[in-house]
């Protein structure tokens, strides 16, 4: 199949489409144009240097911030339109940060049931069903009693994957989710990520796990700038790197 057949087909698959977005906080712009479609059950991950706009375009495709011009297309509706109901495309577009976001005063069960019962209004029975067969999802099933506190960042960050996963989303954006991790918490989460990708799930994962991007990734994409660089497949990418700024970060992060 020629590039050009296969980005035809990518367009035309995509659940997402991204075309010309830009951001901009006051006179700093951050995002200088990006454009990328996402197909269904595709595994794109996002690596680049610090600064170069990885955060921001995930806060922009749900919302998080609003683009400062062009749009976001998710599954047929332009969520950059100002009517878009959010909390229905933040129902089906679920996001994980580095930071937990978890309540303190509420168990991992509590923490997970609570979207289901006030925004799914779920019946407080069929949410800790659901929310039970989430955190066995993520290997989780005996900590359901459990408060934050009592677990380590991982298994918070395993809760915090478990709390979208229960909304069953059609995209989960992953934002830097084992940064705050040590190397051995960072493993458990991303067996946990492996697992969701192997399920079938639709993924856009900011990442600074090459190892990781390596054995699960579908498509790698490089940002740097505001820009999009380069993109591709994740052999071709880590192996040819056709521009100066990739060549350095990788030599950075791999040496």
């Amino acid at each position: 199949m020629r590039a050009s057949d296969a980005r035809g087909v990518r367009a035309h698959m995509a659940i997402l489409t991204i075309s010309g977005l830009k951001k901009s906080f006051g006179s700093t712009e951050i995002l200088k144009g990006i454009d990328l479609a996402v197909a269904e059950r595709e595994l794109v991950f996002i690596i680049g240097p610090s600064g170069s706009g990885k955060s921001t375009l995930l806060r922009c495709i749900n919302r998080l911030e609003e683009p400062s011009a062009g749009s976001v297309v998710f599954d047929g509706a332009e969520v950059t339109l100002p009517k878009t109901d959010l909390n229905a495309l933040r129902r089906s577009m679920g996001m994980v940060f580095q930071s937990f976001n978890l309540y303190p005063h509420m168990t991992a069960l509590g923490n997970v049931t609570l979207a289901l019962r006030k925004v799914l209004k779920k019946p407080r029975a069929e949410a800790d069903e659901i929310a039970r067969r989430a955190l066995a999802e993520v290997g989780l099933a005996d900590k359901a009693a459990s408060y934050p506190a009592e677990l380590s960042g991982g298994q918070q960050q395993r809760v915090a994957i478990a709390r979208s996963l229960a909304m069953q989303p059609q995209l989960m954006l992953f934002d830097e989710i084992t940064s705050a991790l040590d190397p051995e918490l960072t493993g458990e989460v991303l067996k946990v990520l492996e697992q969701v990708a192997k399920d079938g799930m639709t993924m856009l994962l900011v990442t600074h796990e090459i190892g990781f991007a390596r054995r699960v990734a579908m498509r790698l994409v490089f940002m740097d700038k505001g820009r999009i660089a380069e993109q591709g497949p994740v052999g071709d990418v880590l192996a040819k790197p056709r521009t100066p700024e990739l060549a350095a970060f990788l030599d950075a992060v791999l040496h």
